[in-house]
């Protein structure tokens, strides 16, 4: 079987379609055939590799956050996905030093959100949940301006 023979009219969902790789998934999932829906925020980066590529004309792109639960479920219970593909993730380390409450909520609750909505959609048959280290000191942040 060929990869666009697995991937052809399976649903598959990403979450993090606007960022760069998820742009990049995007565009190569439409090249076999998939039906592709995707949920993230608006791209931050100007210009977008989403904006660019035309990457949401290609594919049902849901503009929404991973940390809103009803929001993923409800997506999840609307299209069905067969195969979930979760990038959405804030990757920023000086952002994550400056907001580790919105790094820790979306890096973590939003996975479980994506996680939950898996286990009690019967559709899901796969699933890849993709990470970051880049976001995480190896020491409290603190000790770097107030050293004991």
């Amino acid at each position: 079987m060929t990869s666009e023979q697995f991937w052809s009219n399976k649903r598959v969902l990403v979450t993090g379609h606007t960022g760069f790789k998820g742009s990049w998934l995007c565009l190569w999932l439409r090249k076999m055939n998939a039906n592709v829906v995707g949920l993230a925020l608006e791209p931050t980066n100007s210009p977008a590799l989403f904006v660019r590529a035309g990457v949401g004309l290609q594919m049902t792109s849901i503009i929404g956050d991973v940390r809103d639960r009803g929001k993923v479920e409800s997506i999840f219970r609307e299209y069905q996905p067969e195969i979930v593909i979760h990038l959405a993730a804030q990757s920023l380390v000086r952002h994550s030093y400056a907001h580790p409450h919105e790094t820790f909520e979306t890096n973590v609750m939003g996975t479980l959100n994506v996680l939950e909505a898996i286990r009690s959609t019967a559709t899901v048959r796969a699933a890849v949940i993709v990470t970051t280290d880049k976001c995480w000191y190896s020491r409290p942040v603190w000790a770097t301006c107030c050293p004991l």
